[in-house]
């Protein structure tokens, strides 16, 4: 159905635009940028921070682009005199407040306000002072630091916890100069039911809330010869790493990406899409064996962190749900410290395991207590890092990232199927393990290997698929607002499923709380996900293998070492338990 259309004028240029579009929108369509500092699509438009404003003839005042909607008739200057004099004015009395760490702050040269400081010409010249209230530190959480100096109140996190993962554990504090973005009742970061997603991270304009950087204990490792560090790479980091070095979004940067680990010094650079294969083959080996079993469905994916600590704090009733399978990193680590020690003649003590990851979950998840080495005490990964942490240290080894030429991962641990690759996509994980058990239930081979009912960005994705004589219902939620949605339907009985996917982060891996940072001027009008997914999808449909069960360096592991999928020494080494978080 074709929308209806409105003629309006913006900066005297005619021009035709949905009845629907708000000023800001309508013009996009112009090919015109209207500056913002707290809207974000969908779920912040709430015009706040008044760099939006434009002149609309007729209007007593300066109006907000972001939530004012175009009318027949409307004339707009998006970038008069008084326009640019607001916008000025306002940026200068945000900074009047504003920790100004601008040659230190981990966002410089990515910094929103910076860059609007840099567009209008704003000098630190102290025009505005007064009260300016020192806020301390809260750097208490595992995966990440809040510092409230850098805060500009615009909203965007407190709107990500809770819109797009229905958390809301941050949220505004006190009034006037005292406004700041906090915990309830002042606690810190640790002591509420945060999952460690990071989405307020990636959302954040300003340095006010970043990652724990964890590079410099990897250089430490690099140079220590006593250390043999070996590094893996999650499926959705080939996807997304380049742009950070100014690529389009959507490149595939895999080859780019080994070459740059090599020169920093790692011994051994593997991939952690082996690990998501032998992931999907004890995955399905444990949903078939329950199936035939009788055992509890429906049965929930365990790769991502967040989901896992979501659950524990949110859902511990439903915690049997989980499959008991290691994600991916983990099956990594553990694998590296058991089968390829003994296969090098190394000592696990004296390997460091480094995880290169698009989600700040996987800092809480290498400490959980109850995962390490074939329960030796030796943790599965010692390091894990975002692409953003690995963007800075390959910036600081002084490797021109474009220019490498593609190199390949390390071989033993280095092969993937096109199954491994999608894992990073939301709906990956379930078409990857449909693509196992359908074959091995059904008892003959997979002719059309694509799952598409599965695909897309859509926060819940629901399908039905006939498997021998098995009639096979499964569910993907993205977001833990849409698997909140999901699974409450489950307890209610009003869905039923046998398989269920979930992914912490809209979109799953490839928008993960450790991808690359994207200004708001992307995000609101790109589609980010769709962009990072189509390089993974086109990954697999170039792989000469696409199903995990056939990776024959993941047989070879087996062959050697674990015996059959899901043997003990398998359950042993690549599984776990999980335990209930306090909600409050």
């Amino acid at each position: 159905m074709e929308k209806e259309m409105v003629n309006i004028k913006i900066n005297g240029m005619p021009l035709s635009v949905p009845k629907d579009s708000t000023i800001l929108e309508a013009a996009r369509y112009a090919g015109i940028q209207i500056p913002t500092l707290c809207y974000l699509k969908e779920i912040n438009a709430i015009g706040a921070c008044r760099i939006c404003v434009v002149e609309v003839k007729g209007a007593k005042s300066l109006v907000a682009a972001c939530v004012y909607p175009v009318n027949e008739g409307m004339e707009i200057l998006t970038h008069s005199k008084k326009v640019y004099a607001s916008r000025k004015i306002t940026l200068e009395l945000i900074l009047s407040t504003h920790k100004k760490e601008c040659l230190s702050c981990v966002r410089s040269g990515n910094c929103e306000l910076q860059k609007l400081c840099h567009d209008f010409k704003v000098e630190d010249e102290h025009r505005y002072e007064g009260s300016n209230p020192e806020w301390p530190k809260d750097d208490s959480a595992v995966h990440m630091v809040r510092d409230d100096n850098k805060c500009i109140l615009c909203r965007r996190c407190v709107a990500a916890c809770s819109k797009w993962q229905g958390i809301g554990v941050i949220g505004p504090n006190e009034r006037g100069f005292n406004t700041h973005i906090a915990c309830a009742f002042e606690q810190n970061l640790s002591e509420v039911a945060c999952v460690s997603c990071g989405q307020c991270i990636v959302v954040c304009p300003t340095g006010a809330i970043y990652e724990k950087d964890q590079t410099k204990e990897v250089w430490r490792a690099l140079h220590d010869p006593t250390k043999h560090v070996v590094v893996q790479t999650a499926p959705s980091i080939r996807a997304t790493l380049g742009e950070a070095f100014g690529m389009p979004i959507g490149t595939n940067v895999t080859g780019k990406m080994v070459a740059a680990l090599r020169r920093m010094g790692f011994e051994k650079v593997f991939d952690t899409d082996l690990a998501a294969d032998m992931t999907i083959v004890e995955e399905a080996h444990e949903l078939v064996e329950r199936i035939q079993n009788g055992g509890v469905l429906p049965m929930i994916t365990s790769c991502s962190p967040g989901w896992v600590n979501y659950c524990e704090h949110y859902f511990p009733d439903m915690i049997p749900n989980l499959s008991t399978c290691k994600s991916p990193q983990q099956m990594f680590g553990a694998t590296v410290k058991t089968w390829y020690a003994q296969k090098m003649g190394w000592d696990p003590k004296d390997i460091f395991v480094v995880g290169i990851m698009p989600c700040t979950a996987k800092k809480f998840e290498v400490r959980r207590d109850n995962e390490d080495a074939a329960g030796s005490g030796i943790p599965d990964v010692d390091i894990s890092l975002t692409t953003r942490e690995l963007a800075r240290m390959i910036d600081r080894a002084g490797i021109d990232f474009t220019a490498l030429p593609d190199e390949d991962f390390d071989s033993a641990m280095g092969e993937s199927t096109g199954a491994g690759v999608i894992f990073g996509a939301t709906g990956g994980v379930m078409e990857a393990a449909l693509r196992t058990a359908a074959e091995w239930v059904g008892g003959k081979p997979l002719q059309d290997v694509e799952f598409k009912e599965v695909r897309g960005t859509e926060g819940i994705k629901e399908a039905s698929y006939q498997i021998g004589d098995l009639t096979v219902n499964v569910a993907v939620a993205s977001s833990l607002a849409c698997a909140r949605k999901l699974l409450e339907q489950v307890r209610a009985g009003m869905k039923n499923y046998h398989f269920i996917e979930i992914m912490g982060c809209p979109g799953g891996c490839v928008n993960g709380g450790g991808q690359p940072v994207q200004p708001a001027s992307v995000r609101n009008f790109v589609d980010l996900k769709s962009l990072r997914a189509k390089a993974l999808y086109d990954a697999d449909e170039a792989k000469p293998l696409r199903k995990s069960h056939e990776n024959p360096e993941l047989l070879k592991i087996y062959e050697e070492y674990f015996g059959e999928f899901g043997s003990h020494l398998a359950h042993r080494i690549l599984h776990t338990t999980y335990v209930e978080r306090p909600h409050f």
